[in-house]
């Protein structure tokens, strides 16, 4: 669990000491057995020797009797999972402190200094949920005109991108970066590093929220982004309320699924394998194709469109480009299984991912659908409002079955569920990992099976 959470040993600690019952923490994988894991393994092996070494000692030194020393054992058979569970915490303490925080800083500062001198254009793009989405959909448009390189997977922290800041050739015309939020200030330090001279504001929502408190802290953080910019292009989402709110206080150019900077789209066709749609702007007039799925994704392309003319893209560039897009893994990523489409949106988890995935299940045909998701981690002070909202948007959708994986929050779906007067198929799955691995059993010939978010082990 420690390595599940990124060797964050607060979050760590805090899921020690709210989970009750360890046997019913799912387990989905193995222990990846990493150099720090070796170390962290022989230092628990050390304190455990050094636990039974001591009370033997004792025992022996003090020529205790035999009931004494039975009663012994028991007391360290009785502490030593706990002695082991806080105690691993000390050595990974004390190795962030002197080693790896100086070889991090270390690290950042050189990526700094090498970037500062990088002649590309550097795209930032902050926000609650869309980034990696946004970035995808940016490369492969922009990588038709210009040599274009961003981070790989998920790497939006000062760490992952430094790493990658050291692999520049130095002849790359543009960068893109997904900046990182979960605490407030983490924004600001991300556009010190990579001295962006665009930005785009995908979004704001409650993700996160248990970590920044209330929505004032995450919108804050994330305009971070415009308070660097200082005036510079700064994209942001028209259609999020929240972003729309705290746009006022800044000099923005909006997007949107009608279009952006002079682009308007319309027409949009949808089906499993993609959107049709067509992108205007004066008397020119794209017929386009992307392989990306449902309507909320022309907000990104809209500004895509946008941006990639600004930065001198042919229209025929523009077209091959978005020709290109394709989802990212596990995002609105459909795949057939026994005749079935299953659309995987487990990497979603965010209320605006859920509404789109929703509205794309019902605007799709298929002989049977099926809703899968376990909710929302990280709501904070909103869990409830926000699952009871979830289970109404299910029932609205109007799914043949739903499939809710037990946690803490399926409750609250329920209420939902019950409020907007869903009555089809109703089922609560105990253990996820079966579920998912035997999913070929569960669907049949045309169904359509939308799965949205997970919910790692480390929450309840």
């Amino acid at each position: 669990m420690l390595q599940s959470s990124e060797y964050n040993t607060g979050d760590y600690v805090a899921w020690l000491h709210r989970t009750r019952d360890f046997s019913k923490v799912t387990k989905r994988g193995s222990l990846d057995l990493t150099k720090k894991v070796r170390l962290l393994l022989a230092f628990s092996y050390l304190l455990l020797g050094l636990l039974w070494f001591g009370a033997i000692l004792i025992l022996v030194v003090t020529g205790t009797e035999f009931i004494w020393a039975v009663m012994v054992a028991i007391a360290i058979l009785l502490i030593q999972p706990y002695l082991l569970a806080y105690g691993i915490v000390f050595p990974l303490w004390l190795g962030e402190v002197l080693i790896q925080k100086p070889k991090e800083k270390q690290m950042v500062a050189s990526a700094k200094q090498k970037l500062a001198s990088h002649t590309a254009v550097k795209i930032a793009i902050a926000g609650s949920y869309g980034k990696t989405s946004m970035r995808e959909i940016l490369a492969a448009v922009l990588g038709e005109g210009k040599k274009v390189a961003a981070p790989p997977h998920s790497y939006n922290t000062p760490i992952g991108i430094s790493k990658f800041i050291e692999k520049l050739s130095g002849d790359e015309e543009v960068l893109i970066f997904e900046l990182g939020e979960y605490y407030p200030g983490d924004i600001a330090v991300l556009c010190d590093l990579v001295q962006p001279d665009i930005g785009i504001i995908t979004g704001i929502n409650e993700a996160h929220l248990s970590k920044f408190k209330d929505i004032s802290s995450t919108q804050a953080t994330i305009f971070e982004l415009g308070d660097y910019l200082n005036g510079k292009p700064l994209y942001v989402n028209a259609q999020n309320k929240l972003t729309r709110q705290k746009a006022k206080d800044y000099k923005t150019i909006e997007y949107s699924e009608l279009g952006c900077n002079s682009w308007h789209l319309s027409g949009a066709k949808l089906n499993v394998q993609g959107t049709d749609f067509v992108a205007e702007k004066a008397k020119t007039a794209l017929q386009l194709h992307t392989n990306l799925l449902g309507e909320h994704q022309l907000g990104a392309l809209s500004c895509t469109i946008a941006m990639a003319e600004e930065l001198g893209l042919s229209k025929q560039q523009i077209a091959k480009g978005i020709a290109e897009t394709r989802p990212f893994e596990h995002r609105m990523q459909p795949y057939q299984l026994n005749g079935a489409w299953v659309i995987d949106d487990t990497y979603n988890g965010n209320i605006d991912g859920i509404e789109a995935g929703l509205k794309l299940l019902k605007s799709l045909k298929a002989k049977r659908k099926i809703y899968v998701t376990p909710g929302l981690v990280e709501q904070g002070s909103s869990a409830e409002a926000i699952h009871v909202r979830i289970g109404k948007l299910i029932a609205k959708a109007q799914p043949d079955e739903v499939v809710l994986m037990g946690n803490s929050v399926t409750d609250y779906i329920k209420q939902g569920l019950k409020a907007g007067k869903f009555n089809n198929q109703l089922k609560i799955e105990s253990e996820p990992p079966r579920f998912y691995a035997h999913l070929d059993s569960f669907v049949a010939d045309g169904d359509l099976v939308v799965m949205q978010n997970d919910w790692p082990d480390n929450y309840n």
